[in-house]
């Protein structure tokens, strides 16, 4: 649950930065463009003033148009300058500025209205200029005549302040970019600490090293904490006050039982054998009864341990027989459950094979990872007579009745079959390599 809390704020951040990758591009381009169009409106606006200091200074005279020597306007008074002026009398060139001297240009002659103004940009050689014209009607010798202002900036200039200005505005959204993902890598380690902390706890808990949840929490996982605490409490105050109340009921049903198995009612021979059916259906139900299979939380118990007690038992109770153990386990492999369960089903198994054997019981366990699921397998086998075709699907049958089963797979395998079921377990019963029964339980557990 957790882990894919963490998982999900990963992907979120993965987003995040995919955004940012994304969006910092069209940025510049978005920045870029707009700065462009501001330069190219401070352009016209230059060329505009320009144009209204030529306008004070021209003189309008009989043998045509006269200007100052020196203009009021330094750009057009330079000779390396990038702005250059021309004046035409009906689209006959009169005058031009300084700067333009020894200069290979012409304007771009265009017919207009009389106070007309058009700003465009112009082509001239391969070569880019911005250029601003107007025009106007003056009377010169009672003659009205066309005359028309033409003022040109190269190019060159505003591309130079652009190349400059992206070079510093890309450095900038470069350091800004480092310095967002900075801040959402340590924004996110810093939120996803609770979290790391809150599974690390669970898994404590799923381990059996821890019975609650302890730390300390931010306002957003307090409340999960503290219903995760409460399920936990319920559900243990729950299962003890079912073992009391199951246990106070054995104790109850025990001294009838005695004193019935005591009486004379105990020496018929098919009475007896009802006490002693009542006293099996009793402990049954009771082991039943008592099972966390449907638990909401299941701890992780290891394996090896459980089945080193029961092997270790089995040798004492069949002392007699000399049976040979042979087990067979991976290392770390875990039971996703009660250990009492755990016992309750290896050990039914266990001694039902014993029962059955010569002299030969194998245990045999696996827990493998597939994709997201680990395969956990559990066998137990023998040497003994094997179980028969026809009974196998009887013992594998919900409800049925197994304890008549005379070669030792008796009521053990209804409480087995129980477990493994309540357990979401598979049980699969064939022909072992002993030339007896095997037993074959397996569970798949999803991980996070």
């Amino acid at each position: 649950m957790v882990t894919g809390e963490i998982s999900l704020k990963i992907r979120q951040g993965f987003i995040l930065i995919f955004l940012l990758v994304v969006a910092l591009p069209i940025l510049f381009f978005s920045i870029g463009k707009a700065y462009y169009s501001s330069l190219v409106e401070a352009t016209e606006n230059t060329l505009e003033a320009h144009l209204y200091s030529i306008l004070a200074e021209v003189d309008f005279q009989e043998d045509g148009i006269g200007m100052p020597a020196v203009l009021l306007t330094p750009e057009l008074n330079r000779l390396n300058s990038d702005t250059f002026a021309f004046i035409y009398l009906n689209k006959q060139k009169q005058w031009q500025s300084e700067s333009a001297i020894n200069r290979e240009i012409l304007p771009s002659i265009t017919p207009l209205y009389a106070g007309e103004t058009q700003f465009q940009k112009i082509i001239y050689e391969d070569k880019t200029y911005w250029q601003l014209s107007f025009s106007l009607i003056s009377e010169i010798n009672n003659t009205s005549h066309n005359v028309a202002f033409y003022l040109l900036k190269d190019d060159i200039a505003l591309r130079d302040m652009m190349l400059g200005f992206r070079h510093t505005l890309r450095n900038w959204l470069i350091i800004m970019a480092f310095a967002i993902t900075i801040l959402l890598i340590i924004g996110f380690i810093w939120s996803a600490r609770p979290l790391q902390r809150l599974d690390k706890e669970i898994i404590a808990i799923e381990s059996g090293n821890s019975t609650e949840i302890k730390g300390t929490y931010p306002v957003e996982l307090k409340k999960i904490t503290q219903d995760l605490n409460l399920l936990l409490d319920t559900q243990q105050r729950q299962k003890d006050r079912y073992r009391a109340s199951l246990s106070d009921l054995a104790h109850a049903l025990k001294t009838p039982l005695a004193v019935l198995k005591s009486s004379p009612l105990a020496t018929d021979a098919d009475a007896n054998e009802q006490l002693d059916r009542i006293n099996i259906m009793i402990e049954h139900q009771l082991k039943r009864a008592t099972t966390g299979g449907t638990d909401t939380w299941k701890k992780q118990t290891q394996i090896q341990p459980v089945v080193d007690s029961i092997v270790n038992a089995m040798k004492k109770v069949y002392r007699d027989k000399g049976i040979h153990f042979i087990a067979n386990i991976s290392n770390k492999s875990y039971f996703l459950g009660d250990k009492t369960d755990l016992m309750e089903l290896i050990g039914n198994l266990i001694d039902n094979a014993c029962k059955a054997c010569e002299a030969i019981v194998q245990i045999e366990i696996n827990q493998n990872q597939l994709s997201s699921i680990q395969l956990l397998s559990i066998k137990v086998s023998d040497d003994g007579p094997g179980v028969p075709k026809e009974s196998i699907k009887l013992l594998t049958q919900r409800g049925a009745r197994l304890d008549t089963y005379e070669k030792g797979h008796g009521v053990g395998m209804t409480i087995v079959n129980d477990l493994v079921e309540s357990y979401q377990g598979k049980l699969k019963i064939s022909d072992s390599d002993l030339g007896g029964a095997l037993f074959n339980v397996e569970f798949n557990y999803k991980q996070n």
